[in-house]
């Protein structure tokens, strides 16, 4: 209603204090010596879906958010297709710094940043949350299976505390590389909606198997790009299929 009075909820002054205190200076591994900001995450901190990518890349180190090269962009997109926007979910990745080069995320990095991204979890207690690609299904899994076998199958599970329906997706950046995954990631995106109904009747019925710890992920099979601005969105991409 025009004039009346904006609030703030609680959950959004608690996650911007964790992000102050927490994320935003963090030193916990040595990515903090090369970026250029930390790219904590953004959206609605009372979002009912979460989706959680790997790693921020080159456009996102400059910016601080999340997702804003080409795959940010067929994000929007596949978000768009389904009813959503930014400002109704959030987004956050798996590492909060940016790799050297966009190379793959290493086991010990993810072990320092993955409590960043669990206290997140605990705070926003999205419904759903899509893991966007590997390295994000795995931690958030517990399990090795790859994108390419678990993609749209969804699996109730408890997450940072909070009971939650895990759902992963292809990463937006494999559609960047194979067009044919594209129709793969709107068919996988169009069952979201329903999810979402799924997803509150989950958390509504309590917790469910706790996450086991999280194994190392695998290296990539190909070796990243050299480090240029214009190659930042390809290197992005490798391990996510």
């Amino acid at each position: 209603m025009d004039g009346a009075p904006v609030t703030r909820s609680a959950r959004a002054a608690e996650l911007e204090a964790f992000h102050r205190d927490h994320v935003l200076g963090c030193t916990r591994c040595p990515l903090s010596e090369g970026r250029t900001q930390v790219v904590a995450g953004s959206g609605s901190p009372d979002a009912r879906v979460m989706f959680v990518g790997e790693a921020p890349g080159y456009h996102e180190d400059r910016t601080g958010v999340p997702f804003v090269g080409q795959a940010g962009k067929l994000l929007d997109g596949l978000l768009e297709g389904i009813g959503l926007r930014r400002d109704d979910v959030f987004i956050a990745n798996v590492l909060k710094c940016r790799p050297p080069g966009n190379r793959d995320p290493q086991p010990a990095e993810i072990r320092s940043c993955e409590p960043h991204l669990f206290r997140q979890v605990a705070i926003i207690r999205p419904a759903l949350i899509c893991t966007l690609g590997n390295f994000a299904t795995k931690l958030l899994s517990g399990r090795p299976d790859g994108i390419s076998k678990v993609h749209g199958c969804e699996l109730p599970m408890e997450i940072g505390g909070q009971p939650t329906l895990l759902y992963p997706l292809f990463h937006p950046a494999a559609a960047l590389y194979t067009r044919a995954m594209l129709a793969t990631l709107e068919e996988d995106f169009a069952r979201i909606p329903e999810l979402i109904r799924r997803a509150d009747g989950v958390v509504s019925a309590g917790p469910a198997p706790p996450v086991p710890a999280p194994a190392p992920d695998a290296p990539s099979p190909e070796p990243p790009p050299a480090e240029a601005p214009a190659a930042a969105e390809s290197a992005e991409q490798l391990g996510l299929f």
